[in-house]
C-alpha cells in the first residue's frame, strides 16, 4: 500500500469511528503522543563513529486514537527516513505504518487493521512494538476477542505481519486462544480464594515456497562432479501450539507452559528440519517483607518467524522470554544476554528480596531492603557444536540432543543489592555483581568474560525542591576492553528541570572517555532533554531481544509529548 493510500485509508477509518461515535451519543475521548529522538551526528576517530550521509539523524513517532464506549480508532505516523545509529538498513522510511479501528459490544471485540497480541508467555505469539531496539512486528487484519461468557477468554486473529516498511502477503498468521478460569465454575475452587488458569493456544504460519539450494555429495562417489545440487522441501505450512496452567493461592504461585512447533526450516536453524520445543516452570511466593521466585526453562529450536530467510531482530512472530536480570546501571548493562531461541538453551534463574524491619540491628531507623538474583544459563548437550551458517546442516534433521544434558556455559550471573535509607534527606544503594558472559555465543567471538562489578549510588533531598542522586559504578575484568569507571552527577529542581553529568572511563583498556551531558525540562505534558556527548558501541537488549548500536557523539534532542 503506497503512502498517499494509507493515508487515505487511515483517515477515513479515524473519521468513520468519529461519525459512529458520535451518532452513539456517547462520551468520546481523544488521546495520543509525539515523539521525536534526533542526533546531529560528530566524527571521531577516537571512539570509532561511522561517517553519515546526513547531518541530521532521528526517528519520529505520532499517534492519535479515538476512544468511545462501543468504537475506538487509531493510527500512528512514523519518520525514520535519516534513523538514527544501529537500526537495520530497511528500517529507513516514513508513512502511516498502524492505523485500526475497533468495535466492543457486551463481551465481544472486533479489530481491523493493525494490533498487538500476546498468547501466554509468548513462545508461540507476541507481537509488539518496543522503539529501542526498532521492533514493530505488528499484524495487518482482523481479530476476534470473546468475553461474554463468566470464566472464558477466546482470542481468534489472522493477518500478515508487518517487516518494517513491508507487508508480505507471501506470508500469513493465524491463530486461537482460549483461558478458562476454573475458580468460576468450581464452587470449592472460589470458596478457598485459589485462581486457577487453564489455557491452550494454536498458531500457523503459511509462507509461500522459495527456492533454498543445497549441495550434498552424490550417491554415486564416481560421479563428476562428485556431489549434487538440490533444492529444499519446505513446508507451506508450520503449526504450533501452546498449554499452560496458572495456579494462585494465599501469596503462592505457581505456572507451568509447554510450547511445540512443527518442523520449520529457516535460515535461523540451518534449515534443518527438527521439531521445536519449549518447557517453562515457575514458582513463587511472596508474604509481607519478603517474596521468592525460581524459574527453570528448556528451549530448543523456538526461533519462529513469518519470513523463514528473515535474519537479526525482524519478522519475529513469537518472542522467547529472557532469563537474565535486566539491569539499568550502566556498567552492569555492559554484557547484556541475548536470547539463544534457534540453538536453544537451559536457563535457570531465582530472586530473593528481605526487608528488614524498623529498628532492629540490619534494619535501623528506616529499615533495609535486600535483594538477591541468580541467572545461570547453558547450551543444549548436542553431539556437534551449534554454529550459526552451518550449510552442512541444511535439509538434514539437525545435531541430535539429550532432554536433561547441559552444553557449554552462555552466561551467569550474581548480584546484591541493598537499599537503604540513612535519615530523611539521605538514602544510599549498594550492588555487587559477579558475571560470566559468552562473548562468543552472543556476539559472535571474544570467548568468555568475567567481570566483578560494584555499585553505589546516593541520593540527598535538600528541600522540596532540590535533590541531588550520584552513581560511582567499577567494572573489573581482564577480558575483552579490560576495567572501567563510570560515574555521574544529577541534580533535580522540581518540578521542571534536570541536569546530569556522567562519564565512562575505560581505565583498564585504552582510557578513553565517553562524558555526557544533558538538561531535561517538564512542562505540562511535554518533556525536553538536550544533550551532548559520546555513546560507547555496544548493545542495546530488552526481553532478551538485543540490537548493535555503534559509536557516536554529537548532540541530542529528544521530545515527547502527550495529550
Amino acid at each position: 500500500m503506497n503512502k498517499p493510500t494509507a493515508l487515505a485509508v487511515a483517515m477515513t477509518v479515524l473519521l468513520g469511528a468519529a461519525n459512529v461515535a458520535a451518532e452513539s451519543d456517547n462520551k468520546v475521548s481523544v488521546h495520543g503522543s509525539v515523539q521525536a529522538d534526533i542526533l546531529f551526528p560528530e566524527e571521531d576517530f577516537d571512539i570509532g563513529t561511522e561517517r553519515y550521509d546526513s547531518k541530521i539523524l532521528g526517528n519520529g513517532y505520532a499517534n492519535a486514537a479515538l476512544f468511545s464506549k462501543y468504537v475506538d480508532a487509531g493510527l500512528r505516523v512514523e519518520y525514520m527516513q535519516y534513523p538514527l545509529p544501529g537500526f537495520e538498513p530497511d528500517f529507513k522510511g516514513w508513512g502511516i505504518p498502524n492505523f485500526f479501528a475497533k468495535g466492543k459490544y457486551k463481551g465481544l471485540e472486533l479489530t481491523a487493521g493493525d494490533f498487538y497480541e500476546q498468547f501466554g508467555s509468548g513462545f508461540i505469539l507476541r507481537t509488539y512494538e518496543e522503539r529501542s531496539l526498532g521492533i514493530d512486528n505488528s499484524l495487518r487484519g482482523g481479530r476476534l476477542k470473546v468475553e461474554c461468557v463468566p470464566g472464558m477468554h477466546f482470542t481468534a486473529l489472522g493477518g500478515i505481519q508487518r517487516r518494517f516498511w513491508e507487508w508480505s502477503t507471501k506470508s500469513q498468521v493465524y491463530g486461537a486462544d482460549l483461558e478458562l478460569e476454573l475458580q468460576q465454575y468450581f464452587k470449592k475452587l472460589n470458596e478457598k480464594g485459589i485462581v486457577w488458569t487453564l489455557a491452550g493456544s494454536w498458531v500457523m504460519r503459511h509462507e509461500a515456497d522459495e527456492t533454498i539450494q543445497v549441495v550434498h555429495p552424490a550417491d554415486d562417489p564416481s560421479q563428476d562432479p562428485p556431489y549434487g545440487l538440490y533444492r529444499l522441501n519446505l513446508p507451506k505450512f508450520v503449526n504450533a501450539f501452546d498449554v499452560r496452567s496458572h495456579f494462585y493461592l494465599n501469596g503462592l504461585d505457581l505456572l507451568a507452559e509447554v510450547a511445540w512447533k512443527n518442523p520449520d526450516p529457516s535460515l535461523d536453524n540451518n534449515y534443518t528440519y527438527s521439531p521445536g520445543s519449549a518447557v517453562m516452570l515457575s514458582g513463587s511466593y511472596s508474604r509481607k517483607g519478603w517474596s521468592a521466585q525460581i524459574q527453570a526453562k528448556r528451549s530448543e529450536n523456538m526461533s519462529f518467524r513469518s519470513r523463514r530467510s528473515m535474519s537479526l531482530t525482524s519478522a519475529f512472530i513469537n518472542n522467547m522470554p529472557a532469563f537474565a536480570y535486566q539491569h539499568t546501571y550502566s556498567l552492569a548493562a555492559m554484557y547484556p544476554y541475548a536470547t539463544q531461541a534457534a540453538p536453544g538453551e537451559w536457563a535457570l534463574q531465582g530472586n530473593f528480596a528481605y526487608t528488614f524491619r524498623k529498628r532492629t540491628p540490619m534494619g535501623g531507623r528506616y529499615g533495609t531492603k535486600f535483594r538477591l538474583n541468580v541467572s545461570y544459563i547453558r547450551g543444549l548437550d548436542r553431539k556437534d557444536p551449534w554454529k550459526n551458517g552451518d550449510t552442512s546442516l541444511y535439509g538434514t534433521d539437525g545435531s541430535k540432543t539429550s532432554f536433561f544434558g547441559s552444553g557449554p556455559l552462555y552466561y551467569s550471573d550474581v548480584n546484591l543489592q541493598l537499599e537503604k535509607k540513612i535519615t530523611p534527606a539521605l538514602s544510599v544503594n549498594a550492588m555487587y555483581m559477579y558475571q560470566r558472559y559468552n562473548k562468543t555465543v552472543v556476539e559472535g567471538e571474544g570467548g568468555m568474560i568475567n567481570a566483578h562489578i560494584g555499585v553505589a549510588e546516593a541520593k540527598y533531598k535538600f528541600n522540596s525542591r532540590f535533590t541531588l542522586r550520584g552513581e560511582v559504578q567499577y567494572l573489573a575484568t581482564q577480558q575483552d576492553r579490560g576495567d572501567w569507571l563510570y560515574g555521574l552527577l544529577e541534580l533535580s529542581v522540581l518540578p521542571h528541570l534536570m541536569v546530569s553529568v556522567s562519564d565512562q572511563w575505560n581505565s583498564g583498556g585504552d582510557g578513553t572517555h565517553y562524558y555526557m551531558f544533558s538538561l531535561t525540562g517538564n512542562y505540562k505534558a511535554n518533556r525536553l532533554m538536550v544533550g551532548y556527548g559520546r555513546t560507547r558501541a555496544g548493545y542495546n537488549c530488552a526481553g532478551g531481544v538485543c540490537r548493535y548500536v555503534p559509536a557516536s557523539r554529537g548532540f541530542q534532542i529528544s521530545y515527547n509529548y502527550n495529550f
